[in-house]
């Protein structure tokens, strides 16, 4: 039986679904030591998760540089605290690699957050919202697309703290490496479906039943 994959999906049923949680190792790099060894270790894989995280401004006209880089494998997330370490050799070397392809969502944006702290050429950036697009997937936040590939939630909680504090919490940690780590997920369960054709794609009128209620009547 084909997947069924919506246009679009209601927030509402997003909110009653089971949560998905990076349960993988986590590293958090606060010297340019630590971060030449995590890129040598990433540059060795086959593909990664990539986000950042910047500190919220509640004042209008207040604005702060990117303070985070999660890039995530499988198994393991790295979280650069770019606050600390600056933009590296190392980590620019990383950015701009062109034989790993790196997974994200609206990538541009953080390709231009990553910019105002330093120049780099950007090599192999994959961005799931234009491929997604592709297939007449509309909603096409993070939170949305996991919730209708995989029918689970990833929580939004943490996303407005402060990614400036002296010490990530662990609810901080794991937000940030769950972000990247999807992204490997959604490219991977995207590029099989479009390989195998194994998906058919559902629109739902703003006036339709919520998809929750249609997968139930599925069931």
């Amino acid at each position: 039986m084909k997947k069924v994959i919506y246009n679009k999906i209601d927030k509402h049923a997003v909110t009653e679904m089971p949560r998905a949680v990076f349960e993988g190792r986590i590293f958090v790099i606060t010297t340019e030591r630590d971060a030449d060894r995590a890129v040598e270790y990433l540059l060795t894989q086959p593909i990664l998760g990539i986000d950042t995280e910047t500190r919220p401004a509640f004042r209008k006209g207040k604005q702060y540089k990117v303070a985070l880089l999660q890039v995530a494998t499988y198994d393991t997330c790295f979280l650069f605290r770019l606050n600390n370490t600056g933009m590296t050799k190392s980590i620019i070397r990383l950015l701009e690699d062109e034989s790993i392809p790196k997974i994200g969502l609206s990538l541009h944006d953080d390709i231009i957050s990553l910019h105002k702290r330093a120049e780099f050429k950007p090599g192999n950036f994959i961005d799931l919202q234009k491929h997604v697009g592709e297939i007449g997937v509309e909603d096409l936040s993070l939170q949305k697309l996991y919730a209708n590939f995989f029918g689970l939630k990833i929580s939004k909680a943490q996303r407005l703290t402060n990614w400036e504090a002296d010490i990530l919490t662990d609810k901080q940690k794991v937000y940030a490496a769950t972000d990247a780590w999807a992204c490997i997920k959604l490219y991977d369960e995207l590029m099989r479906l479009e390989r195998n054709k194994d998906f058919d794609l559902r629109i739902v009128e703003p006036a339709e039943e919520t998809v929750e209620a249609m997968a139930k009547k599925q069931a």
